[in-house]
């Protein structure tokens, strides 16, 4: 089996198709076809159905859109506008007898799958789907994509963010993002951008807590030559410069109430007008907006507009604190100390108990106080290891006393072998135990359960996908798949299929 075709294989094993087609004979033979290969099929039978659809997409990403032959051009037509504004533009192929098929496809389909076909051609079809998807993701840049795993982890908080943060970045709808200063507030309205069909135009944040109030106005909507004392030149605002993108309005609790006049405006009517200007200009920018404020509060203080509020509250998005995701501590070490490295500002690394020590803390500083003492441990242990009682006091005062002694004991042999340099998850009991008990221990089996812990890891960060998760832990496979019936490890979540 040549290497194009494991790798295809591997590809429709980790992906899902949705195929929309009336013809029965159809359906069966590409039911058979790729549940035999191991992918995950969506079948619809109108066309109608595929909005709706792709808004309860499932945990594999869809590779591409299979349409049937015998709908009409319109059909053909509504199905590709709904593909187009998709994160990721998805394509399309139509499927169908060699006498039903045009012999080259149209502008809106990528190809032809001629029924019945073999496996060659149909892998031809899915490495083109795979390339035409990869394409476009070169568009949003590596380090946002990188900055945004840290509003992502293994909790179930976290899980139920990144899912509403999918729900709601291909729609026009305004979203209010709430949680306390330092939680990633703006990382996710920037998440929101760029997974939108606006990520090619402007991205403008505002930060309406830090702009005094007499000038806010000017900022926002611009202002003419001569409007005011100083104004010398005319000068566009952030809504001109958001045309087609998007306006992050961050900290609006803090906006005086003459300014949230203003912004109700412009969110009922599309239109403002430039400080000393009688002219209309219309906007198309989508709003997001953040505060740290409890915004009902702040209503029954007279402080801010109910009606505005009910404006912005079109999809809240809660942020988490990340005194409730602490799980998600270890992922987030990783990626800060993967950040400083990758903007060449040094690196460190953390011993499992003392990652395991900062799940203790209650952050009051959240991801941001996080950042900051991956930072400090970067200067502090240029290149190093840090072990718990490494960490500042405030990090050690809620760690249970055996945590601390166990690091105390482990310095000598510590010195002797070197310790581990990669963050480890502090539920993964098997790498607590490094010390050799009094009475001996089994080390076979020992062995044996840190590799089941770590392949376990990998599923659930691979949500169950066999070929991510063998990616993860540098293994074929079928290696892999050999290990999970050894473990008896989720075999039924996943097709044993080489």
């Amino acid at each position: 089996m040549s290497q194009e075709l494991i790798d295809g294989i591997e590809l429709v094993h980790s992906h899902s198709i949705v195929v929309i087609d009336n013809h029965q004979d159809n359906t069966h033979y590409l039911n058979t076809l790729l549940n035999f290969l191991g992918c995950e099929v969506n079948f619809l039978t109108a066309p109608a159905d595929l909005e709706v659809h792709l808004k309860q997409i499932g945990s594999r990403p869809i590779l591409g859109i299979f349409l049937g032959s015998g709908f009409t051009a319109e059909q053909l037509q509504h199905v590709a506008k709904i593909a187009a504004v998709q994160t990721l533009k998805l394509p399309i192929f139509m499927v169908g007898t060699k006498d039903d098929l045009p012999d080259r496809p149209n502008g809106d389909v990528l190809g032809n799958l001629v029924l019945p076909c073999n496996l060659d051609s149909l892998i031809n079809l899915v490495h083109k789907a795979h390339v035409f998807v990869a394409s476009q993701a070169k568009d949003i840049p590596a380090k946002h994509l990188d900055q945004f795993r840290s509003v992502a982890g293994r909790s179930k908080a976290s899980k139920e963010l990144d899912n509403m943060v999918h729900q709601v970045a291909s729609s026009n709808a305004t979203v209010l993002i709430l949680g306390e200063s330092g939680t990633g507030k703006e990382v996710i309205a920037r998440k929101l951008h760029l997974h939108s069909n606006r990520r090619n135009k402007p991205f403008v944040p505002v930060n309406c807590g830090a702009i005094p109030e007499d000038l806010l106005e000017s900022e926002l909507f611009g202002h003419e030559k001569g409007a005011f004392t100083g104004a010398i030149t005319a000068r566009k605002g952030r809504f001109e410069m958001a045309e087609g993108g998007t306006l992050f309005l961050d900290e609006i609790g803090d906006m005086s109430m003459p300014m949230q006049v203003k912004i109700l405006r412009v969110l009922q009517e599309r239109t403002f007008e430039r400080v000393g200007s009688n002219k209309t200009i219309e906007c198309d920018v989508r709003i997001l907006a953040a505060t740290h404020r409890d915004l009902e509060s702040r209503i029954s203080d007279g402080l801010f507009r109910e009606d505005l509020f009910y404006r912005l509250n079109v999809f809240p998005i809660l942020m988490p604190p990340l005194r409730e995701r602490t799980e998600d501590i270890p992922m987030l070490v990783h990626d800060l100390v993967r950040r400083l490295e990758n903007e060449n500002r040094g690196s460190v690394r953390l011993t499992p108990l003392a990652v395991s020590a900062l799940t203790y803390y209650q952050w009051p500083g959240n991801v941001r106080e996080l950042a900051n003492l991956i930072e400090r441990l970067a200067i502090l242990f240029p290149h190093g290891v840090v072990d718990v009682n490494d960490l500042p006091e405030k990090f050690r005062e809620g760690v249970p006393l055996q945590e601390l002694k166990l690091s105390e004991s482990q310095q000598d042999f510590d010195e002797e072998e070197e310790p581990s340099s990669m963050p480890v998850n502090n539920h993964s009991g098997a790498f607590q135990s490094t010390m050799l008990p009094a009475d001996g221990m089994d080390l076979k089996n020992h062995l044996a359960d840190i590799e089941k812990n770590l392949i376990q890891q990998a599923l659930d960060e691979a949500d169950g996908v066999v070929a991510q998760a063998a990616q993860k832990l540098q293994m074929r496979r079928t290696t892999l798949v050999e290990k999970l019936k050894k473990y008896d490890l989720q075999r039924d979540k996943d097709s044993t299929l080489i």
